[in-house]
């Protein structure tokens, strides 16, 4: 078929040959015939042919679909318009040709948009994105080249409705799941009001219905979390979405595994078994090899681990000669970090760091800097006996003042060590002139040490001084050893003895606890030596992170060898992972529900995504809180919670990561105070995720409570606190649960069942914190909380070498150990008690009580009233006194020392400045004039040599004074 321009007319309108002189079509081809030819296959044609009446005649338009037309010119109307018709109805055909052979993905799609409007099934995105990703093709090579013109109203109005999905996938997904839900609640209403004993919360069905690619439910203390991922379970079962041998039910305890077990099987009558990471790991290793490699005795028993650990250090100790030397000197000095007073500008800043740091020596006792610690432990490492402040051997102090105390003597040759903490600088002229710390007068003390060499003097007795200068020197302990051999002759301990001593006093411990946590995190998470170093250096972690690693690389050598062809757990995971990875195991597993999931490290993490990526269609559902994350130690990683949706969620619309958080909020444990209270002192932390408390109750009673203790009368106030919860409990009928709480075990009471005889009416027992995760009680005591390296909030838990092993260290201050007293507060169902030290108030307890939003009781025992020390500018801690008086004292005791007698007139109140008036009055009301020499003192009346005349009360520390009027 031809149509060409009527000849005059054609040669007017084209008389260059521009436009075309034909066009024929023939076999779904336009031919043009112009200057530039061109074949146009029908398929390419952007709309039918377009057909314009002139006066004497008509013009044939062709617009293609890379933009160009293609115009015809003085051709005869009716030879246009057969022309156009004939071609638009081949092309007409064409498209609904090629729309119907795409006919089979189209309804699939179309049947995916309807099922989206009224949903039978939750549209998760893995579901949904192959749908999604098809239509996406099939838009860009066929429907968005089809108009309506091409195929008719009815099959454009399919295309339309798969491009409307295109243009908004996320919201009709978004609204397609919330109408599921509003469809299934009611019709799954009597599965949620009796799977457990008391109907399912709201929150909680909603969390079961949820069936996204990846579904976190941030379960609260008591807020259920077992109900929840045991109904999930039988939700899926019992709606026909899966088999039971689809679905994997992981848990971290043995114990917890057979309870949801048991749970499921009773609710459902179907057996699914719950299993623990480690026996699914093991079971895989069993597949796929055949056989289960033997476990290693100390996989299952942690006690058994760290003994492992000692040992071999013991091992290296005897038997590598470098490592043993790395061994030793990480117990002598290298596990510090060895800050001197020159890195602080405040001497309560000085003082609180080295009571941090536990600056203990070898032999046991407490120094007071970094540099005498190194004396102590070079002394006791090359045999050289000696005292540590010993009392001088001749009396020398008068007047009130202490006895004088060296730093150290030798035992055997009775030499006397004065470390003097000054530095040098040279000045123009040559000479050196010495410096102390931003916090130390210098003028006093270069005074105290010129008395010091003549108290020597006089006496006859040898003086050995070192300085600090020669440690910023780098030889400190040389010139020590230099100084000290023409008086005794070292005789140095073999290092087997020095490590058979240090375990012996338990100061390997902790270094053993580090080495542990640090292992199952390098080995779960397949990190390598070099890299490791590598951080420290980027970290600027400095010696202490080398000196670790000199130890470790070697220890982990020798760990390895141990194992002796046995796997541990940490390899059970890590293989079972290499296995799923790598296909060598087919999972069946198209649900993985996973409990405890703040408690999951990075190799199990690794294990699930594994498992996940073998099915298309499998989803994770997570059921954890990352409030109660307190197992670093064991190789848990929080961060794989807080980049859940990074880590396991599936990708939708442009979108990756996609996943749901649910947030169960109501809890059936603790009343409002303690509720609110432990949400708003995790959430101090930002990182944590914040989530909805709704509490299981409201009380008008105080419900947190401090009681401050001394030493002295720790065991007696904890009974003052169980008889007065006796005392409640008379008229209850029923006995109350008291759960007494320590940081750590040996805190137990040794006299627990005594307390239970004095007390029947209270059900009395002892937890560790970690070990009562998941219990509940009527009441919380909470014991011994105190500042210190053993303390709570512990100071050797979130050391800064595990960052090492870690991909996102936790940069907010005792982190994890936050949450644990979270948890230990969310034990309690009605209240909380805790015992805090009067002397060294732990951190947290400070916290609470300074915010009054915590509603927390303090103590009233002694004056709450803070007071700042004069010496140090650390607190004075107030200390009753037998005949019901108070006297104070920093709380820097050991350092500082310094000490104040409360107020002559009421015994109890420690006047403050008034202004610049110079007087100081007291909460009693009595008024003294303030000690123009010392910022603490007050004057008081004394009788001289002269009479009367007013004294500072600190005298003789102080020699304050003025005439009395």
């Amino acid at each position: 078929m031809r149509i060409k321009p009527k000849p005059l007319i054609g040669l007017l309108l084209n008389p260059f040959g521009i436009d075309p002189r034909s066009i024929d079509y023939h076999n779904d081809e336009l031919q043009v015939a112009a200057r530039r030819g061109r074949g146009i296959p029908i398929a390419n044609l952007a709309t039918a042919p377009i057909v314009n009446k002139g006066f004497v005649s008509s013009t044939l338009q062709i617009v293609v679909d890379d933009g160009t037309r293609v115009t015809l010119r003085g051709a005869r109307h009716s030879d246009a318009t057969t022309f156009g018709e004939t071609v638009k109805a081949d092309w007409i055909a064409y498209n609904t040709a090629r729309f119907e052979n795409e006919r089979p993905a189209i309804n699939a799609i179309l049947r995916i948009i309807t099922d989206l409007s009224e949903p039978s099934r939750y549209p998760s995105a893995c579901n949904l994105s192959p749908t999604l990703g098809r239509a996406q093709v099939l838009d860009k090579d066929l429907l968005s080249k089809l108009s309506k013109d091409a195929v008719g109203a009815e099959i454009f109005s399919e295309i339309q409705s798969i491009q409307g999905f295109l243009q908004n996938a996320s919201a009709m997904r978004d609204r397609a799941i919330k109408k599921l839900e509003e469809q299934q609640l009611p019709k799954w209403e009597a599965f949620f009001d009796t799977f457990e004993s008391n109907p399912l919360t709201p929150e909680q069905r909603i969390s079961i219905l949820a069936d996204e690619d990846a579904t976190l439910v941030l379960a609260g203390a008591g807020s259920g979390k077992t109900s929840v991922i045991t109904a999930k379970a039988g939700y899926l079962i019992k709606s026909g979405i899966r088999r039971p041998e689809e679905i994997l039910l992981l848990a971290f305890a043995r114990d917890a595994a057979k309870e949801m077990s048991e749970r499921i099987e009773e609710r459902c009558g179907e057996p699914l078994e719950a299993r623990t990471f480690h026996s699914l790991a093991y079971d895989i290793i069993g597949v796929v090899e055949g056989s289960k490699p033997a476990l290693a005795a100390h996989a299952t028993d942690d006690k058994a681990f760290l003994a492992l650990i000692k040992d071999i250090l013991r091992t290296l100790v005897h038997t590598a000669t470098e490592v043993s030397k790395s061994i030793i000197g990480w117990f002598s000095y290298a596990r510090l970090e060895g800050k001197s007073e020159w890195d602080f500008k405040k001497k309560h800043d000085y003082y609180t760091y080295v009571e941090k740091m536990d600056l203990r020596t070898l032999q046991g006792e407490q120094v007071k800097s970094f540099e005498e610690l190194m004396i102590a432990n070079w002394l006791f490492e090359n045999g050289i006996e000696y005292e540590y402040e010993p009392d001088y051997e001749h009396k020398v102090s008068e007047g009130g003042y202490r006895d004088y105390c060296p730093d150290f003597r030798l035992k055997k040759s009775g030499v006397h060590i004065e470390h003097f903490g000054v530095r040098r600088t040279r000045t123009s002229d040559g000479t050196y002139r010495f410096t102390t710390a931003p916090f130390v007068d210098r003028e006093e003390y270069l005074e105290g040490m010129d008395w010091k060499r003549e108290v020597h003097a006089e006496h006859n007795t040898t003086l050995i001084e070192t300085f600090s200068f020669e440690r910023e020197e780098g030889r400190l302990l040389e010139a020590l050893a230099e100084k000290i051999a023409p008086f005794e002759t070292p005789n140095p301990r073999s290092r087997e003895t020095l490590f058979d001593l240090v375990v012996e006093m338990n100061q390997a411990d902790s270094f053993v606890q580090l080495i542990g946590t640090f292992l199952r995190h390098y080995k779960g998470g397949g990190y390598q030596f070099r890299e490791c170093a590598d951080k420290a250096s980027k970290m600027k972690l400095g010696k202490r992170a080398s000196a670790f690693l000199s130890i470790f690389e070697p220890l982990y050598a020798e760990y390895q060898k141990r194992l002796d062809g046995r796997i541990d757990f940490e390899d059970m995971i890590l293989r079972a992972s290499d296995y799923v990875e790598r296909g060598r195991y087919r999972s069946p597993f198209k649900h993985i529900l996973v409990d405890e999931f703040q408690d999951i490290s990075r190799s199990r993490g690794r294990l699930v995504k594994m498992l996940k990526a073998q099915h298309s269609d499998a989803r994770v559902f997570a059921v954890g809180d990352d409030w109660q994350s307190i197992y670093r130690f064991a190789g848990s990683d929080i961060n794989l919670m807080r980049s859940f949706g990074e880590e396991f969620g599936g990708v939708f619309d442009g979108r990756s990561g996609v996943h749901r958080v649910v947030d169960l909020g109501r809890t059936f444990r603790s009343v409002d105070q303690i509720a609110y209270a432990a949400k708003k002192f995790v959430l101090q932390n930002p990182a944590q995720l914040n989530k909805t408390v709704i509490p299981a109750g409201t009380t008008d009673v105080p419900a947190l409570r401090v009681v401050s203790t001394f030493r002295h009368d720790a065991d007696e106030k904890l009974k003052q606190v169980l008889r007065s919860l006796n005392e409640d409990t008379k008229y209850e009928g029923t006995r109350t649960s008291v759960l007494l709480l320590g940081r750590y075990r040996y805190l137990a009471p040794s006299g627990l069942p005594q307390l239970r005889r004095e007390f029947p009416r209270l059900d009395i027992t002892f937890k560790t914190i970690h070990s009562s995760k998941g219990l509940e009680a009527d009441h919380v005591i909470m014991l011994s909380l105190y500042r210190g390296r053993t303390g709570f909030p512990s100071e050797i838990v979130d050391d800064p070498l595990l960052s090492l092993v870690s991909p996102d260290a936790e940069p907010f201050e005792n982190a994890e150990e936050r949450r644990v007293m979270y948890v230990a507060l969310t034990r309690a169902r009605r209240t909380v008690t805790l015992m805090g030290s009067a002397s060294k108030q732990s951190a947290f307890v400070t916290e609470l009580l300074d915010d009054p939003e915590y509603g927390v009781l303090g103590g009233a025992e002694v004056d709450q009233t803070k007071h700042t020390c004069g010496e140090c500018g650390g607190h004075l801690l107030a200390f009753p006194t037998k005949d019901g008086r108070t006297w104070y004292r920093c709380e820097h005791a050991d350092l500082c020392g310094f000490t104040l007698n409360a107020c002559s007139e009421c015994g109890n109140g420690l006047p403050e400045a008034q202004g610049k008036s110079g007087l100081k009055t007291c909460t009693c009301g009595a008024e003294y004039h303030g000690c123009p020499k010392c910022e603490n003192g007050w004057l008081v009346e004394r009788r001289g040599r002269y009479g009367s005349f007013l004294g500072c009360v600190s005298f003789p520390r102080c020699k304050g004074k003025m005439k009395a009027t």
